[in-house]
């Protein structure tokens, strides 16, 4: 059982018997003599996908959901569902577009180093890897002499994904993209 201190993004805990997944975590420091540090957390219910805001007490004692994480690769879409298959067992599981709204632009077929999260043997989420690499399809054509200078163009990507790059940058080059940032990291 960690205590609210102890949480980090990804952490699955347990509120009524419901899983929830920690969003996102911040710490308010008291302005007050001998007052406890706060820890505001962002859950999000890994059922029905609504979100709950709660503060803790930094010795607040939370219990941890029952809940497996699996690697898995992105196989294939079947209409709106994506299918992923475990890379240990090649077991398939399927996810509804809805649920991984945010993250199907950085899904390419093939993609390794995902994890999902199983409730009860069903998966309710994917982890994407820190960054993928992808295609540019489209893009203005690279300015001769430039350099590696804070000017950008806009370039789409394989899924559609459209992210600024350096203007040095070609259609056809793959390139790094920051799955949390949606940002242009490096040249791959």
């Amino acid at each position: 059982m960690p205590r609210a201190s102890e949480l980090k993004r990804g952490d699955v805990i347990d509120f009524d018997g419901v899983p929830h997944v920690v969003s996102s975590f911040e710490a308010k420091s008291p302005s007050a003599r001998g007052a406890a540090t706060l820890y505001k957390v962002r859950f999000h219910n890994l059922i029905t996908g609504s979100k709950l805001d709660e503060s803790f007490k930094g010795d607040v004692f939370l219990n941890e959901a029952d809940c497996e994480r699996v690697p898995v690769q992105f196989s294939y879409i079947d209409g709106d569902q994506y299918i992923f298959m475990s890379t240990s067992d090649y077991a398939q599981h399927a996810l509804s577009a809805d649920d991984i709204e945010e993250q199907v632009p950085y899904l390419i077929d093939g993609l390794e180093g995902i994890t999902a999260l199983l409730v009860e043997g069903k998966i309710v989420s994917i982890d994407l890897p820190q960054s993928v690499v992808m295609e540019i399809v489209e893009t203005i054509p690279a300015i001769k002499g430039a350099t590696a200078s804070a000017r950008s163009k806009p370039a789409t990507l394989s899924t559609g994904l459209v992210v600024q790059v350096p203007e040095y940058i070609e259609q056809g080059e793959h390139i790094k993209i920051n799955t949390e940032s949606g940002k242009f990291m490096s040249r791959a």
